[in-house]
């Protein structure tokens, strides 16, 4: 049992640290302002709520990279209300003329500065809502900042990992009060 459990912990986390990264990680239980660079990502986008959607968001996404021959990378980003999927582009990918579908869009993002939380566990709304009430009691007592739009989720393990290795974080994006 012991080595099955070796053999499950090392194939969960070991294939996500091969990918490209967008930006570093933040630790578990860690509150922390952080700016994101400017990317490219490819995004595909739902009328409903996130976490009623991401299993069908996921699909034209991975459908795109591997019809294009993109290489993966981490994080995945998820808009909650309504919902949307972000994958971001490695440097490779980035550097190209990418087509659009009716399913999947190629978006740049600017350089963004977020209060961010990390967290482990499942990638499902109660974590997600947890983690953000931290961060959100956390910003109410920072006078020097101010909220400037809604928080996002970000996935950092696919789904195969088991749910207590699993990484996340929850970013809400800030900028100086005055």
């Amino acid at each position: 049992m012991r080595y099955l459990l070796l053999i499950l912990t090392l194939t969960a986390t070991h294939p996500m640290s091969a990918y490209e990264s967008a930006f570093p990680k933040t630790d578990v239980g860690v509150i922390e302002i952080k700016e994101l660079p400017s990317c490219k990502v490819i995004v595909a986008r739902s009328k409903v709520a996130y976490f009623k959607e991401a299993s069908s968001l996921f699909r034209p996404l991975f459908d795109y990279i591997k019809d294009n021959e993109i290489a993966m990378t981490v994080p995945v980003e998820a808009e909650i209300d309504p919902g949307a999927m972000y994958f971001y582009l490695g440097t490779e990918a980035a550097a190209r003329e990418l087509k659009e579908t009716d399913g999947v869009k190629v978006k740049a993002l600017p350089t963004r500065t977020v209060a961010s939380i990390g967290l482990r566990g499942g990638y499902g709304e109660a974590n997600f809502l947890a983690a953000k009430a931290k961060l959100e009691a956390w910003l109410a007592e920072r006078m020097d900042l101010k909220v400037t739009g809604p928080a996002r989720a970000i996935y950092w393990n696919g789904p195969f990992t088991l749910p207590a290795l699993k990484r996340g974080e929850i970013h809400i994006p800030i900028a100086p009060a005055s």
